[in-house]
């Protein structure tokens, strides 16, 4: 009995290697579309599926080791463009990654992501003033360390802040955003806040919106506009969007099925939403095994600045399809 049950179980993992080698015709094609670390490997022009800018170079910094200082007691500060933000005591803006997640407290932020974006310790933090102390919280990263979370959101600084005050982190790549005092996205007035505006908040990680042009375009979680590149290949699955290319369309990060609304999910071994395992490192969420980007020159919900780009770039469908492609 305990032989075929053996037996069973290696013919189980070999169909389900069989799956993994034929799906999108990749040979390690990865189908699973569970949480993965997005922070890991960003291509050269800093982005990736973190969205975080490129790693900065060796001084270009706050100061001999500002970043990784204490947060000391936190403030809040009142910005022209975002309103209250949370600083640390030094006035640096303090920044929360959509990647992440908060219930449970966890950081998807690591490798060269954690360089263009340093942890904030979470010893030796206080509360801001007339804020509840319950808000701070901490939480492990996968090197042991101790990072601050505030609301449940692991906390950032941004290395290309360099001076008290600055917001340059606002809004990058679609995933990073300055600290509200009540622990949301900071979302003022002005352009830099409209990714994270109430027309974008509590999305799943891929849905649909209805354009009026285009008709029914997939969007990410902040609700910008996903494309797909006609020079990528769908079989076997390939992006030929590399180096500097990603710095204007940074790869959509995998996004769980059940984290979906109106999107074609189904995975059928061949075919479907699975994940692109791309030669530099970056994870990138695919469906219809065309890998998925968004475009840095959107710069709110609703722009499709990116479409029909060369005639090569189209807003995609939730099938798969490129939407306003000429015949």
């Amino acid at each position: 009995m305990k032989t075929s049950w053996r037996s069973a179980s290696l013919v189980a993992s070999a169909a389900a290697v069989l799956v993994l080698t034929t799906a999108c015709g990749q040979d390690k094609a990865d189908t699973s579309t569970g949480s993965q670390n997005v922070g890991a490997a960003p291509a050269a022009n800093g982005y990736g599926s973190a969205g975080a800018a490129a790693s900065p170079s060796t001084g270009a910094n706050t100061g001999a080791g500002a970043q990784t200082q204490s947060a000391g007691q936190l403030a809040v500060a009142d910005t022209d463009k975002l309103g209250e933000v949370v600083t640390d005591s030094a006035g640096m803006t303090l920044y929360r990654f959509d990647k992440d997640t908060a219930e449970p407290p966890k950081s998807n932020c690591d490798g060269d992501c954690a360089t263009a974006w340093p942890p904030v310790p979470a010893s030796g933090a206080t509360a801001p003033i007339g804020v509840d102390k319950t808000l701070l919280g901490e939480v492990t990263r996968t090197d042991g360390s101790k990072q601050l979370t505030y609301e449940g959101w692991p906390l950032y600084r941004f290395a290309k802040d360099t001076k008290a005050g600055e917001t340059k982190g606002q809004g990058v790549g679609g995933t990073w955003y300055a600290t509200a005092p009540d622990g949301k996205k900071a979302s003022g007035g002005g352009e830099a806040a409209a990714g994270g505006s109430a027309e974008a908040a509590d999305l799943p990680g891929l849905s649909t919106r209805n354009d009026p042009e285009l008709g029914e375009v997939v969007v990410d979680k902040n609700g910008m506009t996903v494309y797909r590149f006609e020079k990528d290949v769908p079989w076997p699955m390939k992006s030929n969007c590399v180096g500097e290319c990603l710095e204007k369309w940074p790869v959509v990060a995998p996004v769980d099925a059940a984290d979906t609304k109106g999107i074609d999910n189904k995975n059928d071994g061949r075919r479907g939403y699975v994940v692109n395992n791309r030669p530099d490192g970056l994870k990138q969420q695919s469906i219809d095994c065309w890998p998925l980007y968004t475009f840095a020159g959107d710069k709110k919900p609703g722009d499709t600045n990116g479409q029909g780009v060369g005639g090569t770039w189209y807003a995609i469908s939730p099938e798969g399809k490129p939407l306003g492609k000429p015949k």
